[in-house]
C-alpha cells in the first residue's frame, strides 16, 4: 500500500483511518462512549466522543496504546453501502450518528469497519491499518457538538500519526520548535494581534504593530502591481445571493459559506470570493480586444465558514483579505500572463526568505462539484502545465485539487523549521465567463470569449502573516519590523537628544520607539533584544557631545559609533532594499 506523503488527500486518508483506530480503541476501553465525528484536520486528526467525564493524560496513554495494538492487528478498513432505514436501525444506539443520518439526502449510506468497530463514513480509507507504525496523542480538551454552545459539550482528542517512527519524532521536534515560534504567543507578546471571544473566533483584530506589517505587504505587493499595470479595486462585503448563484458559489460552495441576510425583501450573501465581483468591474461595459489584458487587483476581504475545531489562530480564520487579482486575457495572451504571475510568486518568496518550495497543479477529480466543459478543462490544464515546464519549476500533479471552476497552480513552500505550507495560486478559468456571459471584441468586429486567471500570491493574508511570523520567529526584516529603530536614553539629561534624534528619524519614514525611562541601560537593551528589535540605538554623554549615536542591531554584542545623517541613510537604503 503506498503512501506519497508529499499529497494532501493520502495524508488525510492516512489520518482519517487512524481516527477511526482511535475510536475502535474508546470503543474497547470506554464501552460506554457515543461517537460524534472525526475528521482529518491540517496536521493529524481528532475524534469527538460523549463520554461520563473529562479524558485524563492516563487515558490518552492507554488509548494510545490500544491503537498501537490495533495496527499491528493489520485490521482492514470495510466499506459498506446500507439503506439508510437499515443504517438508523443499526446505529439506534449513538444519537449523534442519527441526527447526521438524517439530514442526508441520499437513500444509501456508507459505513466503514476496523476490528468490530463500525462508523458512518463517506472515507476514503487506507486499504488497512498496518501501514500505521507511529501514534501520538497530543491533548484532549471540550468541544461543543457541532460547534454550538447550544449543544452538549463532548471531549474531543487530538492526534498524529507517520507511518515510521522517525516521521513522527522529527516531527515532535519540530512542534517543540514551533511553540517557542508559535504565532499565537508572539502575536501576544509583540502585541501584533488580537483574537477576542467577544468578537468571536476566527476573526482576528489587527493591533497597531501588527497593521503596520500587514500594510508593509499591502504597500509593498501593490507597488509591484501597478507597475505591472494593475487597476486597484475595492469592492463590498456582501452582494445580492443571485449573483452567487451565476457564480456557482452558491451551488458548489455552499458549505463555506455564511447563510443569507435579508434586507428590504431581498437576500443578500457574505461574499466567499472576490472573482464575482471583479466580474461586474469587466462587464459594465463592452470591451475590446485591445483593452486585454485587463487586471483587477484587491485586498479584498471574504467570508468562509470554518468549524470552530478546526480554526487554528491566523492559519485558519473564518474572515480574511486576500491578495486577489482576476487577470482577462485572449487565449492567445494566457500562458504569458500566467507565466508573469509567477514571477510575482517568486520575487515575493525571494523577499522574504522562502528558498524551499514546490509546486502542485491541482485539477479535476472525479466528484460532481466542478463545473464548466471536459473541453474547457483541458485547455486551463494543459496551458498551466505547459508553463510550468517552460519554467523548469519542481511539480506535481494531483486529482481533486481544482477549485470548482478549474484547475489551478499552489505553491508549497518550505519555512525555516522544514515545514511545509501552502502559499499563493494561479488559477486557469474558461467557465465563469461563459456563466456570465463575457466577451470582447476581437479585431475581426465579433465578440469572443475571454479566458480568466484567478491568482494570489500570499493566498490570505492572514495565514501568510502567521507563517511567516513563525519563519522569522519574531524577527523580522528591517523592512516589515513594526518598530525599526529604538533609541535608548543613558539617563535623564540625555532624553531631549533622543527626542530630535527620533524627530529626524520619523520625518525620514523610520519607525522608531523610545525609551527614557529610569532603568539602567543594560536592561533596556536587554529589553528591545527580547522585543526583537532590529536596531538598538543608545546615546549617552559622548554621543551628545559628538552628535553620534551608538548602534548595535539584535543579535551584535558590538555597537559602533556612527554620525546621525549617515545612520539614517543607511536605514533607509536598508529599508528600501528590504534587505
Amino acid at each position: 500500500m503506498k503512501i506519497d506523503w508529499n499529497k494532501k488527500e493520502d495524508r488525510e486518508k492516512f489520518w482519517h483511518s487512524t481516527s477511526h483506530v482511535m475510536a475502535a480503541a474508546v470503543k474497547e476501553l470506554f464501552p460506554n462512549a457515543k461517537f460524534a465525528i472525526g475528521p482529518a484536520i491540517e496536521e493529524g486528526f481528532y475524534y469527538d466522543f460523549d463520554v461520563d467525564k473529562p479524558f485524563t493524560p492516563e487515558d490518552l496513554k492507554k488509548i494510545e496504546g490500544k491503537m498501537l495494538e490495533i495496527a499491528k492487528q493489520k485490521q482492514k478498513f470495510e466499506k459498506k453501502e446500507l439503506p439508510k432505514k437499515d443504517a438508523l436501525e443499526f446505529f439506534a444506539d449513538e444519537p449523534y450518528k442519527i441526527e447526521l443520518i438524517n439530514e442526508l439526502q441520499d437513500e444509501t449510506v456508507s459505513t466503514y469497519t476496523n476490528g468490530k468497530f463500525t462508523d458512518l463514513c463517506k472515507g476514503p480509507h487506507l486499504e488497512s491499518a498496518e501501514p500505521i507504525k507511529a501514534i501520538k496523542l497530543l491533548k484532549s480538551s471540550g468541544a461543543y457538538w457541532r460547534g454550538s454552545e447550544k449543544n452538549k459539550m463532548l471531549q474531543r482528542i487530538y492526534g498524529i500519526s507517520f507511518p515510521d517512527k522517525k516521521m513522527l519524532k522529527q516531527w515532535l521536534h519540530n512542534r517543540e520548535e514551533a511553540e517557542k515560534r508559535s504565532h499565537l504567543k508572539i502575536g501576544r507578546d509583540q502585541e501584533l494581534f488580537l483574537i477576542s471571544p467577544e468578537v468571536g473566533p476566527g476573526l482576528p483584530i489587527w493591533l497597531p504593530k501588527g497593521t503596520v506589517i500587514r500594510d508593509e505587504l499591502i504597500d509593498f505587493l501593490k507597488k509591484e502591481l501597478v507597475k505591472l499595470g494593475y487597476k486597484i479595486v475595492w469592492t463590498p462585503h456582501i452582494a445580492r445571493i443571485e449573483l452567487y448563484e451565476t457564480s456557482g458559489h452558491l451551488q458548489n460552495y455552499r458549505e463555506t459559506m455564511y447563510g443569507p441576510m435579508k434586507i428590504e425583501e431581498e437576500e443578500f450573501q457574505l461574499k466567499p470570493m472576490n472573482c464575482p465581483h471583479h466580474i461586474m468591474v469587466y462587464k459594465m461595459k463592452r470591451r475590446s480586444y485591445k483593452e486585454l489584458p485587463m487586471r483587477i487587483a484587491e485586498f479584498g476581504t471574504v467570508y468562509r465558514y470554518e468549524k470552530s475545531g478546526e480554526l487554528t489562530g491566523l492559519v485558519r480564520v473564518r474572515g480574511f483579505t486576500q491578495d486577489d487579482a482576476h487577470i482577462f486575457c485572449t487565449p492567445e495572451q494566457l500562458k504569458s500572463e500566467f507565466k508573469s504571475n509567477l514571477d510575482i510568486v517568486m520575487m515575493i518568496f525571494n523577499t522574504l526568505g522562502f528558498k524551499k518550495f514546490r509546486a502542485r497543479i491541482g485539477k479535476k477529480g472525479d466528484s460532481d462539484k466542478y463545473i464548466g466543459s471536459n473541453e474547457n478543462w483541458k485547455k486551463a490544464e494543459k496551458a498551466i502545465e505547459e508553463v510550468v515546464k517552460e519554467m523548469k519549476l519542481d511539480y506535481s500533479a494531483e486529482l481533486g485539487e481544482a477549485a470548482f471552476y478549474g484547475p489551478k497552480l499552489d505553491f508549497l513552500v518550505k519555512d525555516s523549521l522544514g515545514r511545509e505550507w501552502q502559499l499563493g495560486t494561479i488559477q486557469v478559468d474558461y467557465n465563469l465567463p461563459e456563466r456570465f456571459d463575457l466577451n470582447y471584441i476581437g479585431d475581426d468586429d465579433k465578440p469572443h470569449r475571454p479566458v480568466m486567471i484567478h491568482r494570489a500570491p500570499f493566498g490570505s493574508l492572514e495565514r501568510f502573516l502567521g507563517i511567516l511570523i513563525e519563519h522569522f520567529g519574531g524577527e523580522f526584516p528591517l523592512w516589515l519590523s513594526p518598530v525599526q529603530a529604538k533609541i535608548l536614553t543613558v539617563a535623564d539629561r540625555h532624553k531631549k537628544y533622543a527626542e530630535k534624534i527620533g524627530l529626524e528619524m520619523i520625518e525620514a519614514g523610520i519607525r522608531i520607539e523610545i525609551d527614557a525611562s529610569n532603568e539602567s541601560i543594560s536592561y533596556k537593551v536587554r529589553k528591545a533584544q527580547l522585543e526583537k528589535i532590529p536596531l538598538i540605538v543608545v546615546v549617552g554623554d559622548k554621543e551628545q557631545k559628538a552628535k553620534t549615536v551608538a548602534v548595535r542591531t539584535r543579535k551584535d554584542k558590538t555597537q559602533k559609533s556612527k554620525k546621525i545623517k549617515k545612520f539614517i541613510e543607511e536605514t533607509k537604503k536598508a529599508v528600501q532594499e528590504k534587505k
